[in-house]
């Protein structure tokens, strides 16, 4: 079932969103060569926490940290240790916080120092992606508009979809319906209203498409080592015209 959200409701799931998109502005910071990813989670809980939030992500499913931190191959669900980022790499940064019983959730990928142009055109292609979806969340439309989008703006570039990890409602829980794949043919799936927020998430793969989950039954990486890059938004759909992006500042 899908929770629609009152206009009050929104207001306090912008709080929240503004909360994580200012611990992400504070990591992108830290983001450097020699810096641990450890240290990155370490910098996220702390910030949350001083500003009267809890992490969402922290014991959801027994998951151990705050952040997702997401190196090079590593898709999603990066779980934060002793790893040191060297020049070259690229990080997905990836959280959520609770503020009054009501989540926000988004992610970025930034580059460690210098990288590859190939490299560089995907996270420009994979936020591109994001915004193309975004632009489709708006009332009378499809869900699978949203992801239409997504899925030709990454492909027209040369790189790969990932189809295993999908988009997904939000509100008081972190995972709601609807979710929100990143592929298919438009036209498809509920009709979008006015009080339905969402997180959108394209993960876009350099080489192809196929990921596999890691001893650690959290970290998904590319099955051909291709590195992967991950943007995401809390939006809600509003009455007309665009949605509303809560997580951007």
């Amino acid at each position: 079932m899908i929770i629609l959200k009152t206009p009050d409701e929104i207001e306090v799931m912008a709080r929240a969103s503004k909360l994580v998109a200012e611990t992400l502005q504070a990591l992108k910071r830290e983001v450097r060569p020699g810096v641990t990813t450890d240290e990155l989670d370490r910098i996220a809980e702390e910030f949350i926490r001083t500003r009267g939030g809890v992490p969402a992500f922290k014991g959801y499913r027994n998951y151990p940290k705050t952040l997702c931190a997401s190196v090079n191959d590593q898709v999603v669900h990066g779980i934060p240790s002793r790893r040191v980022l060297k020049e070259g790499d690229i990080i997905g940064l990836d959280l959520g916080a609770i503020v009054e019983g009501f989540y926000g959730d988004a992610a970025v990928t930034v580059p460690v120092g210098a990288i590859d142009p190939r490299v560089a055109e995907l996270l420009r292609v994979t936020e591109e992606a994001l915004y193309n979806g975004i632009e489709q969340a708006v009332v009378g439309n499809r869900l699978s508009d949203i992801s239409h989008a997504v899925q030709c703006h990454a492909e027209a570039a040369g790189f790969s979809v990932v189809t295993d990890f999908v988009g997904h409602g939000i509100g008081r829980q972190l995972h709601e319906e609807p979710q929100v794949p990143n592929h298919g043919k438009p036209g498809q799936g509920p009709r979008l209203q006015v009080g339905m927020v969402l997180a959108i998430e394209p993960m876009v793969n350099l080489g192809a498409s196929g990921v596999r989950i890691l001893d650690d039954q959290w970290t998904a990486v590319t099955d051909d080592g291709s590195l992967s890059a991950h943007f995401e938004h809390t939006i809600a759909i509003q009455a007309s015209g665009p949605p509303r992006i809560l997580t951007k500042l």
